[in-house]
């Protein structure tokens, strides 16, 4: 049996038919992630407990075919003393389906399947958390649930407090652009926890994207995107902080910046017709009450990414000539000079490098991946202004700064419209 293009098991079509309908669904995708995953469970089902006691709840966790148990870890775990955590008894008892996902690997596979049960069944809300989490509490369900269940929301965010050397990517490039471009200010549009409608995820359902690099690398971006360039109506909740298992310290960051940077771009080519309209930039409901968090420190290597950026200005700094303008080649030039104490790439420098890539990206003015790994030397030369900038600065001064290149992006933002083509 196949619905909406995907094959569905017989055991798992079994379970929807037998479940017929709910009114909650919480998708939990997940690869290898054992150790982990049962905490995860366990705050869900506290939480649809807690906060959800009359609605009926299921849990998919999506596995992509983790070969630690990961499964088994979910099929095994309970919560055993009820009462302690419980304002009121469950009226509709909890479902959990466990499926292991086919498709493209990645984490857009494991989001098609839960957004297919949902379709199924369908609920009126959904969340999906990451499976790898250390700091969920039962709190991130209601907070990513109720917005959409009571208050008619599409689209619920996370919101996070993070060190301030962690997310660069999503603080230098993805966030900014990403705001300027559709005029929402959504913190964390990468931020991997989602609350969204039924209807939001059949609509996400019925979109061509998923044989799609967005699905193998972009689905987060394409999920916040989607949502805000198609008028679903957009919220944020405050989670606290997102702790994690360690990414991979050997991972290739060009690799990364290009996954995530071209899903990105990817976007601006389908939204083209939407963003070049929007002038600057809206708000958006947040929900959550805002506090203090305790944040694990992140080290950096300021002056590897320094040596890494000279050296990228060495050796790509001809290619850069073919799209960047001569007033960012000679600033850039001019940072390569500086002791590591003073090392800094000024915002509008920055704004004008990333609009010089979106729009060689656009103009296909070469490959792909190749323009887009190129990008990492100057990223990490952008990641040590940053933290030169920031040596001494508080959590609420470093949001400031983000802020501020912001207003950049956005100001600059005609130039990108006038040089499409």
């Amino acid at each position: 049996m196949t619905e909406n293009g995907i094959t569905v098991r017989q055991e798992i079509r079994d379970k929807i038919a037998a479940i017929g309908e709910a009114d909650i669904l919480v998708g939990i995708p997940s690869y290898n992630n054992s150790r982990t995953i049962g905490h995860v469970v366990k705050a869900v089902q506290a939480g649809l407990a807690k906060y959800f006691p009359s609605q009926k709840s299921i849990m998919v966790n999506s596995d992509g075919g983790s070969s630690d148990g990961t499964m088994d870890v979910v099929h095994a775990t309970t919560i055993h003393d009820m009462k302690s955590i419980l304002l009121a008894h469950r009226v509709e008892p909890l479902h959990k389906i466990a499926t292991p996902y086919h498709g493209i690997p990645g984490k857009g596979s494991a989001f098609r399947t839960i957004f297919q049960i949902a379709d199924a069944l369908n609920v009126k809300a959904c969340a999906v958390v990451d499976s790898d989490l250390r700091s969920i509490t039962p709190e991130w369900v209601e907070l990513l649930i109720k917005p959409v269940l009571d208050e008619g929301f599409d689209y619920v965010a996370p919101l996070y407090h993070r060190h301030k050397y962690d997310g660069t990517i999503t603080n230098s490039i993805i966030y900014p652009l990403t705001r300027a471009l559709y005029g929402k200010r959504v913190r964390q549009p990468i931020g991997g926890d989602f609350g969204f409608s039924g209807r939001l995820a059949q609509f996400y359902l019925g979109k061509d994207v998923w044989e799609t690099d967005v699905a193998r690398f972009g689905i987060d971006i394409w999920m916040t995107t989607t949502a805000i360039a198609n008028n679903f109506k957009i919220a944020q909740s405050f989670l606290g902080a997102k702790i994690h298992d360690p990414k991979d310290p050997g991972a290739d960051l060009s690799a990364m910046l290009y996954q995530v940077v071209g899903a990105t771009f990817d976007l601006m080519e389908a939204y083209t017709d939407v963003w070049r309209k929007v002038q600057g930039s809206e708000p958006v409901p947040t929900f959550g009450f805002e506090y203090a968090v305790g944040l694990e420190p992140i080290s950096v290597n300021l002056e590897r990414m320094i040596e890494m950026f000279r050296l990228g200005l060495r050796e790509l700094g001809g290619m850069w000539k073919g799209f960047l303008p001569p007033s960012a080649l000679d600033a850039l030039a001019r940072t390569a000079g500086l002791s590591a104490a003073a090392f800094h790439i000024p915002d509008d420098v920055w704004v004008d490098i990333v609009y010089a890539f979106a729009l060689a990206a656009h103009k296909k003015q070469m490959n792909k991946e190749h323009l887009l790994k190129s990008l990492t030397p100057l990223y990490l030369g952008r990641t040590a202004s940053f933290v030169v900038d920031t040596r001494e600065s508080g959590a609420a001064d470093v949001e400031k700064k983000i802020e501020g290149l912001c207003a950049r992006f956005e100001e600059k933002k005609a130039f990108l419209v006038r040089n499409l083509r």
